[in-house]
């Protein structure tokens, strides 16, 4: 009797482990199809790309890619906002499946996460006014006065071509100080500038220059979930083939912002 015993608590055991393996075998892609639901992650308060409008509704550039992606997956998006200090920790503790927030894609995030192919890039631009023909490149920034926050990459960068800098509190004190004339320029980012000409089409101000390198940025989710990227990729290539994305980005920057 004891062998038979022996062999039932072996047979027990087993069936536990081969159950136990299959719920954890589910991937994050399997769940999020099962529950039709795809929970993302994002700030609410960075326009254009994820804020509240006057009614209080969330939207921005980013909030729809984002419900395009998980319509494309075949389930519904769920925002959960949070602070970006704590947004991709929350990755780690499964408050979401992804966090789509303008994540910059560098190699220290992805040693510990996953990413999409990019879906938007950003250059630091040259910006001066409209009526500016002296200067045309970074190098021409020389001996000029440029408008910068003094801690910031775009600062540095502008210090680095030999401008003078003027100290800014961000990108809208900075674009008036071109405007009337207290600086020569400012260094900053391209899609904030595409933003403000958004809004403000007729303002005196255009991009002399760009520099080659983009930062580029993508959906971020946790490490190992190979068949959710796959996922996400195969929307975002949809919805640049079919133009879907052209029309978001168009919306929100007045220009295709992928590239």
């Amino acid at each position: 009797m004891k062998w038979l015993k022996s062999l039932l608590v072996a047979g027990l055991i087993q069936v536990a482990a081969v159950s136990s393996s299959a719920a954890w075998a589910q991937t994050d892609l399997d769940r999020i199809k099962a529950d039709g639901v795809l929970k993302i992650g994002t700030e609410g308060t960075y326009a254009p790309f994820t804020y509240h409008d006057a009614s209080g509704a969330l939207v921005g550039f980013d909030v729809e890619i984002g419900r395009e992606v998980a319509k494309r997956i075949g389930v519904k998006a769920e925002f959960l906002e949070g602070k970006w200090d704590g947004l991709i920790a929350g990755l780690d503790a499964h408050r979401y499946d992804a966090v789509i927030n303008q994540v910059g894609i560098t190699e220290a995030r992805k040693a510990k996460y996953d990413f999409s192919d990019p879906y938007i890039s950003s250059r630091a631009a040259l910006i001066v006014r409209g009526d500016n023909d002296s200067i045309k490149g970074f190098a021409d920034l020389k001996g000029k006065k440029s408008a910068q926050s003094l801690t910031s990459n775009f600062g540095k960068l502008a210090e680095a071509s030999g401008a003078q800098l003027v100290g800014t509190d961000g990108f809208d004190q900075s674009i008036q100080l071109v405007l009337n004339g207290r600086a020569d320029a400012t260094v900053n980012d391209s899609l904030s500038f595409l933003d403000f000409k958004k809004h403000k089409p007729d303002a005196n101000v255009k991009i002399a220059a760009t520099q080659d390198n983009a930062d580029q940025s993508g959906i971020i989710v946790r490490k190992g979930e190979a068949k959710l990227v796959a996922a996400i990729n195969e929307a975002l290539a949809a919805m640049k083939a079919d133009g879907t994305y052209t029309t978001i980005s168009q919306k929100y920057f007045g220009a295709d912002v992928s590239k």
